[in-house]
This record gives C-alpha cells, structure tokens and sequence, in this order.
C-alpha cells in the first residue's frame, strides 16, 4: 500500500528513507495557526489531521494508499514556541529554552484511502537544555540551524551539544515519532514490503 507524506519537512522525510520506509510526497496548503487558548496537543493533532485531509483531497489519489499528516510544536509553561520569524525571535526562544526542560509534542494523523479509516496519535517528549550564554546563542542563531525549526533548534545538529537530556522518543524531537507512527500504520493494514 502506497504512503504518502504529507509534509515540507526534509527531516520528516529523512527519517522515513532512513528506516526504510517507501513514500511519496504530497504538499497540504494549509494556515498552520494555533486557535485561542489552544493547548499544544490538541493544535498538533488538529494540524496534524488538516495537512492529512488537505493532501488526501489534492493527490487525487484513486489507488489505496495512507496519508502521514504530522505536526510538532515546543512547549514550556504553556506558550508555544513554532518556528522563529527572525533572528531575534530565534534567540529569544534560545535564551527561554536554556537550562530549563521543555516539552516537544507532535501530533500524527494516518488516513488509509479510499475507505476513510484514521488513525491519531500525540506523541510528547521532555527535552532538557543546558544553560546557554549569550555568546552560543549568538553562534548558534548565526549558524542558520534554527530557522524552520520548532523550538528554534535542532537536536540531530549543533545543538544537540547543548542538551543533556531526553525523555521519551528521539525521533519526536527531530519531528516524526518513528515507533508510534509504525504502530500506526500497522493498525491500518499497513506491512513494510522491504525495499522497492
């Protein structure tokens, strides 16, 4: 059964390829906007299940096939940290995030085509930074790592130097809860062929 991903993120696909997985890539456009008093889990899962239903319907896929819809956000004391719209909005995330734990959590929505059956999960992992100074952020904001980055970092680059600690599921923190989306998919009738 064909898989689709529906995603932009070369990290979400670099997982998959990485475990082996066949798929192809279907882009949703969607508004990836956090609804008023929206609590973290429940705006991943919903944007999540939005960029699944939204690719579903422009592949014009006839075949049976299965969606992937993903989303990740960073949260910490209850804000919401996306990606960073700038330089100093990367380092204000930075300088927020350091010597604290925060929490990653990503929503997975799986629709299995044509008949319509879903699947859902949200995935959370608690993630620790150490203390930063001014002058890593700095470097780290100039390296260009953290823009298009939840959180505004990426723990499978530089700034996985500066965390010492994770709990819960790696590949969450990198953007795709690798064992849970399997699990998944599993569900939905889903069996890993080997390679094509």
């Amino acid at each position: 059964m064909k898989l689709i991903l529906a995603s932009t993120s070369p990290r979400r696909a670099e997982i998959l390829r990485d475990a082996g997985i066949v798929f192809d890539i279907c882009v949703p456009h969607i508004e990836e906007a956090r609804l008023p008093h929206e609590a973290a889990g429940k705006m991943v899962a919903r944007l999540a299940e939005t960029k699944a239903r939204a690719a579903a319907e422009s592949s014009g896929e006839k075949n049976p096939a299965i969606i992937i819809g993903a989303d990740t956000a960073v949260e910490l004391d209850g804000e919401i940290f996306g990606k960073p719209r700038d330089a100093a909005d990367a380092r204000e995330m930075l300088s927020y995030l350091s010597g604290r734990t925060h929490y990653v959590v990503t929503g997975i929505y799986v629709l299995r085509l044509p008949d319509g059956a879903a699947r859902s999960a949200v995935e959370t992992t608690a993630v620790t930074f150490a203390r930063l100074d001014q002058r890593e952020i700095d470097a780290y904001v100039t390296s260009g790592e953290p823009f298009d980055k939840a959180g505004g970092y990426a723990i499978q680059g530089r700034a996985g130097r500066y965390i010492p600690r994770v709990e819960g599921c790696y590949f969450n923190v990198v953007g795709l809860p690798l064992a849970r989306l399997y699990t998944l998919l599993g569900e939905l009738g889903w069996r890993d062929d080997g390679p094509a």
